[in-house]
């Protein structure tokens, strides 16, 4: 399948001598949800703004829907309607007094007329859940409102690609499922999902393709099906396994489960356990953190 975004030996220095990205090559593949794994100064962020041209090679190149990114300005300005990027911290995104002013500035920028960048911005602000917040000033909204109206703003530009940087960071448990189900929802449309995060779990369990990075470098890349068997390349990216992966482990080991594909989340796996018998003690009468193997 052809690549939407490629990343072909790319290396680059910060300013005070940080390597950022060190000959990494990296292959997108359209209209997939893919999560990009690595410990803090991995390299995600700065990988990121790589793939919507923020950050410029030093050596190598970056390739958008098959073409060298150009760098001059109307390139630029292809690239970044094509490749939308959220910030980890929404406060670095917003800066318009209110949310229908940040949202339409992207729109307003590439000269549409008002009547269509309503329209986005209404359509934007609808999907993400914000549409009766309109008018609200940002500076009364939430975290999690912030990183919606900056989702929003992205989705205005009606990109091919959305980068999200640690989406997950800071949002309580329904506010990180309801995001799952807008990217979801975005990926159905054909929209190409790229997200970085620290959680493993939620990586098995949710991406097509896992990214592994580790001092600047892609170390691997592979169907999140396959995380089983790349659980060296986790180790290398300073990754734990997923606890799925681990439960099941030791439940096969137990004899309590026969060794069989892995469940890509907790859930799935107490899905395919036995009821318990009675008299029988089931290996989840108690809690699962009560267990040693967790």
């Amino acid at each position: 399948m052809t690549a939407v975004l490629e990343l072909i030996e790319v290396g680059y220095v910060y300013p005070d001598g940080r390597a950022g990205l060190q000959r990494c090559f990296l292959r997108l593949r359209a209209a997939a949800r893919h999560a990009i794994l690595g410990a803090n100064g991995a390299g995600k962020t700065t990988l990121l703004q790589h793939l919507n041209a923020l950050l410029r090679p030093q050596v190598g190149q970056v390739f958008f829907q098959g073409q060298p990114i150009d760098y001059r300005r109307q390139g630029l300005q292809r690239v970044r309607q094509g490749v939308g990027l959220v910030f980890q911290n929404p406060d670095r995104q917003l800066f318009s007094a209110n949310v229908y002013e940040d949202v339409s500035f992207g729109p307003l920028n590439l000269g549409l007329d008002l009547h269509q960048v309503r329209q986005l911005v209404e359509q934007a602000l609808t999907a993400v859940g914000m549409a009766e917040h309109v008018d609200r000033p940002v500076h009364e909204l939430s975290f999690g409102q912030k990183k919606r109206v900056c989702i929003a703003g992205v989705l205005a530009m009606q990109p091919q690609v959305l980068l999200l940087d640690e989406p997950m960071a800071g949002l309580d448990a329904d506010m990180q499922h309801e995001l799952t189900v807008l990217l979801d929802g975005l990926i159905d449309q054909g929209v190409t999902v790229v997200l970085t995060s620290h959680d493993v779990d939620f990586a098995y369990r949710w991406a097509d393709d896992i990214h592994l990075l580790a001092a600047g470098r892609c170390i691997a890349s592979f169907p999140a099906s396959d995380l089983p068997k790349h659980t060296e390349a986790l180790r290398d990216a300073a990754q734990p396994s997923p606890i799925a992966l681990r439960l099941h482990a030791a439940l096969a080991e137990r004899g309590w489960l026969a060794a069989q594909t892995v469940p890509r989340s907790v859930e799935a796996l107490l899905a395919t356990l036995p009821p318990a018998r009675t008299g029988i003690c089931h290996p989840f009468s108690s809690t699962l953190s009560e267990h040693p193997f967790l």
